[in-house]
């Protein structure tokens, strides 16, 4: 299973889903892998991820692009006087990728986030030609924001494989965003995660995740 892991926004909660199932594909025998290619401000998410996968990679294989200032990457590049490469990045991915059955690769921000010159998130999860997993905060609004980022995942021509609904704060206002999201989105609800859910027992919440033929992945 591969694929590119993108948020309706910053702060959804992408690393701590990428990081449930790094750790439940890994449980269920693959060889999972979860990359982190840019941070700023910190390189915590990128440790987050390294540790999900008992730490097999650096921190620098896990994340090869670090910038000190918090903004979107390519802010924080013109801040710092530095150029990300993309053909770089795509020679990165495929040195730690290469003969992985199981990768996971998390974008930073939003899917529209600008990430060098003339390119944004959603361009370079295009050139890596993953199908792609959106991560959606579970709250009010959140409907609007992932339909919005499935169809500019689609109109990339990159295949969307499912939301992850993440409730970052149960309330009212979340309960019944998920059958509307089954109403209104093609794209399946893959799994919907409790506030500080520890585990993730994808199986049992969304086996489809583990079969469909776009995850590339039969059974565990």
């Amino acid at each position: 299973m591969r694929v590119f892991v993108t948020g309706t926004d910053t702060g959804v909660g992408k690393t701590y889903v990428t990081a449930l199932l790094a750790r439940a594909l890994r449980e269920g025998g693959l060889d999972t892998i979860a990359l982190k290619p840019v941070c700023s401000g910190d390189r915590q998410d990128a440790e987050i991820l390294r540790d999900a996968c008992g730490k097999e990679l650096t921190l620098d294989e896990v994340n090869p692009i670090f910038f000190q200032t918090p903004l979107a990457p390519l802010a924080a590049a013109r801040a710092e006087s530095r150029l990300i490469s993309i053909s770089d990045l795509r020679q990165w991915f495929e040195k730690v990728s290469t003969g992985r059955r199981s990768v996971l690769v998390e974008g930073a921000g939003g899917w529209m986030v600008p990430m060098a010159d003339g390119v944004l998130i959603a361009d370079f999860a295009a050139a890596l030609a993953l199908p792609v997993v959106v991560v959606v905060a579970n709250r009010l609004g959140c409907i609007n924001h992932a339909l919005l980022t499935v169809a500019a995942i689609r109109a990339r021509g990159l295949e969307c494989s499912g939301i992850i609904l993440n409730t970052l704060a149960a309330d009212d206002s979340t309960s019944g965003n998920r059958a509307l999201l089954e109403e209104f989105c093609d794209a399946p609800v893959l799994c919907e995660i409790s506030p500080g859910q520890p585990t993730l027992d994808a199986t049992k919440q969304s086996p489809e995740f583990f079969r469909t033929r776009a995850m590339g992945v039969e059974r565990i």
